[in-house]
């Protein structure tokens, strides 16, 4: 009770010392609707004072505990520590969200210099030796402090997390391993500024509407916009952001254009020149290990899987390998398949990489006549998102108003108010679909404030979806790809697990779980995404209003494991590669992409086929969270096949008690104790791959 009267105190301190002319927003109580960023009052210049201000009331908050001179229990240390640092939490989401999905220049150069500080701060505080002994000596007598399941997690994590942050580590090698995280925080940066710098210079311009033969007219008209928002009135513009790449290579029959583009995608941050990221990442992998071996481990990989479901790098490559064998055997099939129709056209060329979307696209109508267009117009943007939203309705009750009270950080932005059957609030949602040049690519979910209980009462969340899908041009409106459908439905699933998560502490909370089991609730959305039952809810046409044809739902559902060779296979490529960055365990002098055609020679990939990530733009382990980690898409999804396969087992893919079951064990109970031991207690066993194979028709 002490350490939280002084830590109010310490915040009315803070707060109040901010006069009306120089209040700042990130600082100041939040009075909007269920205290919601205030957007239409913060602006660039309040992050660096914000930042400034809310390290130091954190350092104030960790000094009450540990200073406090009584013995320490749970509640005095370890609650303490998961209630204390809110403000700067709050003010790192914030800018971390618009660092994402509203970047510039301004934000560009605050990241410069405020992450390593902000790393600084937190091995500080990792590595702070008297509090480290009050966690240990309540760690060590954790069999006596009759402690429930979830409070006994969050103490084993806080032990665990200050040991991997460096705290008993000597004090030369404490000040070796801040310098690393710092120069690490600041390489991060660079390689991401890199890749969206990269992202947004290139422009395949066209001013040939011959050049334009093959292409969908949604396609077309999305590059004309392009072309007059740039400057180019009369012409069209391609990118390499994927809603405006993917149909060019899908469907245009230009060939040497289809080569253009896709190298430019291919080729990010690998033109030698000063956005190129190979030495970045070179330096990045051997700090990373120079890090790891500070802390015992022999690779970085073994530090960072030492965490996770896997447990070691040999658990992830024999998972990987199991799956390869038969993805790169039906990739070379395929590759056949569309080397006949090259042949077949009088054509005397090899299939490239560039080509392989082109005549995947060609074999699809061949095998299942089908071609991807005529569902297009049944996948209207909101049509979707109802139908997400109903599908939650249909398994868990909830309800989602759309809120215009609640201010947003652009126009396109949605906010929603989360219901349970009953009324009572759960959460808020912002959903913000559309791709801009401030966007990073890809989709993602985050949080500006994540669940917890405080004093007893609970903290409601507010979570946050982004994509980049196809935006509505003139008055058309965005209609989205299968594999956009799969996207919204997938991040939808990280919503919801943070939205109905039930947890007492924060760090334990909605998708603070291993790596390699968050992505087990995003991905099982997806096997409801086109599932008859759930399509006939919201695949409307956006024009006549008809509900999806049957022919069409079958085709759809008959081509569903058509080129899963090629996706996988591209998939375990980057998986394999970034595990091999990472299990070297001395330092690298090679040039990186000498060691990527190495690492993908020794594994067998076909040249028709690129890692899904080439080195010098995988964002996900060299500007995100994901280094030694991009397997767990391929572990989740052994848990979300054999999940989904108990849904149709059971006769019924809404069936309300198997939802039940899974919101209580796995939305709900985040990371509050072992992973595998919630999946069974939802699903009753381990699960097999069996049903993963099945499902991409791998078996």
């Amino acid at each position: 009770m002490k350490v939280k009267i002084m830590a109010l105190i310490f915040t009315t301190l803070l707060l109040s010392s901010c006069g009306n002319e120089t209040k700042n927003p990130l600082l100041a109580k939040w009075e909007t609707p269920f205290e919601t960023p205030p957007f239409d009052e913060i602006n660039e210049g309040h992050y660096l004072p914000a930042f400034t201000d809310a390290m130091l009331l954190h350092n104030k908050e960790v000094d009450a505990i540990t200073n406090n001179t009584d013995s320490p229990t749970f509640e005095n240390t370890i609650t303490a520590l998961d209630n204390c640092g809110e403000i700067l939490k709050r003010v790192r989401r914030v800018f971390s969200a618009m660092k994402g999905a509203m970047n510039s220049d301004k934000i560009k150069t605050i990241s410069k210099e405020i992450l390593p500080k902000l790393s600084k701060h937190d091995d500080d505080i990792n590595m702070n030796a008297t509090l480290f002994s009050k966690i240990k000596t309540l760690y060590e007598k954790r069999d006596e402090l009759n402690l429930d399941m979830e409070q006994n997690t969050v103490l084993e994590n806080y032990y665990r997390d200050f040991i991997r942050g460096g705290a008993n580590l000597t004090e030369a090698n404490k000040e070796k391993f801040s310098k690393i995280n710092s120069e690490l925080s600041t390489l991060s940066i660079q390689f991401g500024e890199n890749v969206l710098s990269e992202t947004n210079k290139f422009e395949l311009v066209i001013d040939n509407k011959a050049d334009l033969i093959g292409l969908p007219e949604s396609a077309i008209a999305n590059a004309a916009e392009t072309a007059a928002n740039k400057g180019y009135e009369g012409k069209w513009v391609f990118t390499i952001s994927k809603p405006s790449m993917i149909p060019f290579i899908q469907y245009s029959a230009k060939r040497d254009l289809r080569e253009k583009i896709y190298s430019a995608y291919f080729m990010k941050g690998d033109h030698n020149n000063k956005l190129d990221n190979k030495n970045i990442l070179v330096k990045m992998v051997n700090l990373r290990l120079e890090r790891a071996k500070l802390l015992g481990y022999n690779s970085h990989a073994e530090y960072v899987l030492d965490e996770q479901m896997a447990k070691t790098p040999s658990n992830v490559y024999m998972l990987l390998e199991k799956v390869w064998t038969p993805a790169i055997k039906r990739a070379k099939e395929e590759r056949e398949d569309m080397q006949k129709i090259i042949e077949k056209e009088g054509n005397n060329f090899e299939l490239a990489s560039w080509d392989w979307w082109y005549y995947a696209e060609k074999v699809k109508k061949e095998k299942y006549n089908f071609d991807e267009n005529e569902v297009r117009p049944y996948f209207e943007v909101n049509n979707v998102i109802k139908g997400v939203f109903g599908l939650a309705t249909s398994l868990w009750g909830i309800q989602f108003e759309e809120r215009n009270d609640i201010q947003k950080y652009h126009p396109e932005v949605k906010v929603f108010e989360v219901k349970e059957a009953d009324g009572k609030h759960i959460g808020i949602l912002y959903t913000d679909y559309f791709p801009r040049d401030s966007k990073r690519a890809g989709a993602w979910m985050d949080a500006f404030r994540k669940q917890y209980k405080k004093d007893g009462e609970m903290v409601t969340p507010i979570i946050y979806n982004v994509g980049n899908f196809s935006k509505p041009v003139g008055n058309k409106p965005a209609l989205l790809s299968i594999d956009d459908v799969e996207t919204l439905f997938h991040e939808f699933g990280h919503a919801l697990h943070g939205l109905l998560s039930d947890c007492t502490y924060e760090s334990v909370a909605g998708t603070e779980t291993p790596r390699d089991f968050v992505e087990f609730p995003s991905q099982v959305m997806e096997n409801w995404a086109l599932h008859p039952e759930v399509l006939k809810t919201y695949a409307t046409h956006y024009e006549t209003g008809r509900v999806i044809p049957i022919e069409l739902v079958n085709k759809i559902k008959n081509s569903s494991k058509f080129n899963q060779g090629f996706a996988t296979s591209e998939y375990l490529a980057a998986a394999f590669l970034d595990m091999d960055w990472h299990t070297v365990t001395e330092p690298i002098s090679v040039d990186a992409n000498t060691f990527e055609n190495n690492s993908m020679k020794k594994l067998g990939l076909i040249p028709e086929i690129k890692p899904r990530y080439r080195s010098t733009y995988f964002n996900h382990i060299f500007s995100g969270g994901y280094s030694s980690g991009y397997y767990s898409y391929i572990w989740s999804a052994v848990l979300d096949a054999d999940a989904f396969a108990a849904f149709e087992k059971s006769g019924d893919v809404l069936n309300k008690d198997l939802a039940d079951k899974y919101r209580k064990y796995i939305l709900s109970s985040g990371g509050t104790e072992d992973a595998m031991e919630l999946y069974k207690k939802f699903r009753g066993a381990e699960p097999g791959i069996e049903p993963l194979l099945e499902k991409r028709g791998l078996n």
